[in-house]
């Protein structure tokens, strides 16, 4: 019976255990993350497009075989022939030479929107002064469109058109060209792009051409082209985008279908072999290749006659340009500057080679389920195990999943992202090792406070002299009091392993030490890093205000030459080095002092509501960037020292506002005329502040900068903080009763 119990008394124990408060915060933060991989927000998308084009920078794909020939509008045919545009009966003589050589389709990866300024009718009208009978006569000459749109009629030219996802003004509405298209299942509108505007060709050349489609490309966030488009949508009627549409015309198909369902579009087919695997947008995603200058040939060549045929015959042409002046370069994946012709001809090379990357959207529930299940191995394992071993897990299964992304991608051309499941699960990792870590910290903390108290050697001598006083109890004495912590000593100690760590406390606290000492302070205790310590008992010291003050600059001072020696190490031990630097709080009251503890074990303490004020002005130091911070009560007797009053400041835990200070040297520094310019203008600079005088403040800080430059003091993070507040209140004003008072809200 009694062994019944004892199991069902350690049956809850383990569930509690098993239920830490790690592994709830791993669950919540897994459940996070999973939400996140939902929503699939930009940085999400753009991380896993980013891991792409890795993929596709480390395997670009290989050019197999050139159906597409691109003729360039290069600078050199630029420089031969004149500045685009260029007259359209030279652009005709191109078709028609490049269709005398052989071509099977020619397109244009530029528009026509308007009619040829050189046409002979458009010189009439602008030339002025010509005789009526000249006049006549050139008007009754052919327009250069006319000649174009001959040569048109008798090829298959495919005219490109350009689509703007911006409202263009004056733009022309025309009627929409003859359609294309067939659809199977749900019709696609609902998931193809509308643009709001098209630029289209001159009626005269796109009624006679054998095709129309958009080159428009239109490139992610970050600039790169990774997906384009092959439909497009312009007041509810569907388009081709260049390549599908040469393609169709190459193949002489009237139509292409296009195969949708409820989630979007599926695919695009052309014909049997020709087939455009989509995402739902009507979107593909070509495996790009590397520059091919090989498929290019020059327009000055083609108009000359001087191509080889054979770059000609049963290609696919597409008339483009490289010329930077005419702005069609793009950026791809495996190229930071790629002219857009060439994109175009990675999707017909994409088509003929089966060459096109896939997602699925099976992949985004297979990458779901991976982030779910190596987070909850983390979870599980990680409390169990220990992290040492969780770590080489983690790293198993993130080569798996990588390993398993890559052949994917190189073998099946899918694209499977493990890049968000393995940050996942990595930031679930250190979640857990560092409440562990925390966790284990905390309960070393409690045995290291129970040997962490000292008595000065004035007190031994005390107590030496007079036995007696070693019993429970103190008494009510003006004190000031000081605390000292080191500046990220987290980072600081993660380079140290414990033995390091304990001789690097000791080389630090040895010198603050000895300057507490001879200034005739008590160490009351040490902290790790902390230092808390007194003046004024238990010896009697008229000038403890003073001496305090005097000990934290003195403290500053000794930092030097111990960063030095640990400089030195680091750079002998080969490993990195942060200065060591600190914050000082002091403040001055009435505290209770003597022997605290119980009768078989006390220590000589100091209690009392000062002590805590002092301990709150240390923590403030890092937040007004300075060394030192003072009570009002201290300041008082240490007018003497370079004094400025930071702020009237309500401390976390305190009911009343309190007037704080920083010492910034000693009197000599106080005596400098430097100096006692600079702390006129500060003090300004605080009445301008409390007036919420803010462009008068603003003034005030620029020159303080100067001044503390000039003075070879590094207190500029004060300012900052002033300009912040500053700025906050600018945008929520205090009101005019304001009393200068800040609220702080951390320790």
């Amino acid at each position: 019976m009694a062994e019944d119990v004892s199991k069902q008394q350690k049956k809850p124990g383990r569930i509690r255990k098993f239920f830490s408060m790690a592994r709830l915060v791993g669950f919540l933060l897994l459940l996070g993350l999973l939400g996140v991989q939902v929503i699939n927000p930009y940085p999400v998308e753009f991380l896993r497009v980013k891991t792409f084009d890795m993929y596709q920078r480390a395997q670009p794909r290989e050019v197999k075989t050139r159906p597409v020939t691109i003729v360039d509008l290069d600078e050199e045919s630029l420089a031969t022939v004149g500045q685009w545009p260029w007259p359209r009966t030279i652009i005709a003589d191109m078709v028609a030479n490049l269709f005398r050589m052989g071509a099977g389709v020619v397109a244009f990866d530029i528009a026509f929107p308007e009619p040829d300024r050189l046409s002979p009718n458009m010189i009439a009208d602008n030339v002025s002064g010509l005789d009526p009978s000249i006049e006549e006569t050139i008007r009754q000459l052919p327009s250069n469109d006319a000649y174009f749109a001959n040569i048109i009629k008798q090829t298959r030219v495919v005219l490109g058109q350009a689509g703007f996802d911006r409202k263009i003004e004056d733009q022309v509405h025309r009627p929409p060209v003859k359609k294309s298209i067939a659809f199977r299942g749900e019709k696609p509108h609902a998931f193809v792009p509308s643009l709001p505007s098209l630029v289209r060709n001159i009626p005269e050349i796109e009624e006679v051409a054998a095709g129309h489609g958009f080159f428009s490309l239109f490139p992610e966030p970050d600039g790169v082209v990774r997906r384009v488009p092959t439909l497009f949508q312009y007041e509810n009627e569907i388009y081709t985008g260049l390549a599908v549409e040469m393609l169709r015309v190459a193949t002489g198909r009237r139509t292409i279908l296009v195969t949708s369902n409820e989630l979007g579009v599926e695919k695009v087919a052309i014909a049997k072999g020709l087939i455009l695997p989509t995402d739902k947008k009507g979107r593909v995603w070509p495996h790009f290749s590397k520059r091919d200058k090989a498929k290019y040939v020059s327009a000055r060549d083609v108009l000359s006659g001087v191509v080889d045929p054979a770059m000609v015959r049963g290609k696919l042409v597409i008339v483009g340009t490289s010329a930077v002046g005419l702005l069609d370069i793009r950026s791809t994946p495996v190229e930071e500057t790629l002219p857009g012709v060439e994109v175009h001809a990675n999707v017909i090379e994409a088509v003929v080679d089966n060459a096109f990357l896939s997602r699925p959207p099976n992949m985004d529930g297979a990458e779901f389920l991976l982030t779910l299940f190596a987070g909850l191995i983390m979870i599980i394992l990680v409390p169990m195990i220990g992290a040492k071993w969780t770590l080489v897990l983690f790293l198993f299964i993130a080569g798996g999943s990588g390993a398993s992304s890559w052949y994917l991608f190189s073998e099946k051309k899918l694209l499977f992202d493990a890049g968000f499941a393995m940050i996942s699960t990595l930031g679930i990792y250190i979640q857990l090792t560092y409440m562990g870590y925390a966790a284990e910290e905390a309960q070393k903390k409690q045995v290291r406070s129970a040997f962490s108290h000292y008595m000065s050697p004035a007190l031994v001598e005390r107590l030496a002299e007079d036995p007696g006083q070693l019993k429970l109890g103190g008494e009510n004495r003006e004190m000031t009091l000081l605390f000292c912590d080191v500046r990220g000593f987290t980072s600081i100690s993660e380079l140290f392993d414990a033995e390091g760590l304990t001789k690097l406390i000791n080389k630090f606290l040895t010198p603050l030490t000895n300057v507490i000492l001879q200034r005739q302070g008590t160490i009351d205790k040490y902290m790790g890093d902390c230092i808390m310590a007194f003046w004024n008992a238990p010896l009697d010291d008229p000038n403890h205000q003073r001496n305090g003050c005097l000990s934290a600059l003195e403290m500053i001072d000794s930092l030097v030459a111990v960063n030095e020696r640990l400089e030195k190490e680091a750079e002998e031990e080969g490993r990195p080095h942060i200065p060591l630097k600190i914050g000082i709080g002091l403040n001055t009251g009435t505290c209770c002092v003597g022997n605290m503890g119980s009768d078989q074990r006390f220590d000589y303490s100091v209690l009392g509501d000062s002590v805590n004020l002092a301990s709150r002005l240390e923590g403030q130091s890092k937040t007004y960037g300075v060394t030192i911070v003072i009570g009002e009560n201290t300041y008082r007797n240490v007018q003497d020292l370079a004094c400025i009053e930071l702020d009237l400041i309500k401390v976390k835990g305190k009911t009343e506002a309190v007037r704080i200070y920083s010492v910034l040297g000693d009197d000599q520094v106080a005596q400098k005329p430097e100096f006692i310019e600079y702390a006129k203008h500060h003090a300004t600079l605080l009445k301008d502040y409390r007036q919420q005088n803010w462009e008068k403040v603003r003034e005030d800080i620029k020159t303080a900068h100067q001044m503390i430059d000039a003075l070879g003091m590094e207190h500029h993070g004060l300012y900052d903080l002033y300009e912040e507040r500053m700025i906050a209140y600018e945008a929520e004003p205090p009101g005019e009763n304001w009393d200068g008072v800040f609220v702080a809200t951390t320790k």
